[in-house]
């Protein structure tokens, strides 16, 4: 007798335990892990100046990147948000902005979670169409006027054969056709601030 009730303690007694465990686990996974970000608001109809405005987002219920926060944001808490974006993966540069004053892809920068508001502005030194969305157009002039593209040595030849490409000349594209057009790197440098034809 006594030791069938023993044995009926501890089952329950470890029943308990588990079911502590599970409920602490549950409570855990509930407690929301809140991230501020401060980001840059201007709407050329409608506000005179532009201006930072503060949102909250639950990190855990959100991806791990910068880009996943502001899709958050534009999903659930403001449609009027305005940034650009397409691959997600560094590829095409459209999400190029200036978080917490360093020039980045947003969906290859991770949130990196504090009691400060993470800053996300518009790539600096540019004009802006709206909120995070930089005007790329003199950006644009200026890569098209370097003709960075294969030229014909003979403008008669009509096309009927490929160009051919020696192992030289295309060693001399190492380190440039890398490059995604983001802007980054210009928008991140004094010399083009002062001089944009620089």
């Amino acid at each position: 007798m006594f030791a069938s009730t023993l044995r009926c303690r501890v089952s329950q007694g470890v029943a308990g335990t588990a079911r502590h465990r599970l409920s602490t686990s549950r409570n855990f996974a509930a407690v929301a892990q809140l991230q501020k970000f401060g980001i840059y608001r201007y709407d050329p109809e409608s506000q005179a100046k532009p201006f930072l405005q503060e949102y909250t987002v639950d990190l855990k219920a959100c991806g791990p990147m910068i880009l996943d926060a502001l899709i958050k944001i534009k999903d659930e808490i403001d449609p009027t948000l305005a940034f650009r974006r397409s691959c997600r993966e560094g590829i095409c540069g459209s999400c190029a902005m200036n978080i917490n004053g360093k020039n980045g892809l947003a969906c290859l920068l991770y949130i990196e979670a504090g009691d400060k508001a993470i800053e996300i502005q518009p790539l600096p030194h540019s004009y802006v169409l709206k909120d995070l969305v930089p005007d790329m157009t003199n950006f644009y002039n200026q890569y098209k006027s370097i003709e960075p593209w294969l030229k014909r040595k003979e403008l008669k030849e009509q096309g009927q054969k490929e160009y051919l490409q020696s192992k030289e000349d295309r060693a001399k594209l190492d380190g440039m056709y890398e490059c995604i057009l983001c802007a980054c790197c210009m928008t991140s440098c004094p010399s083009y601030w002062w001089n944009p034809e620089y």
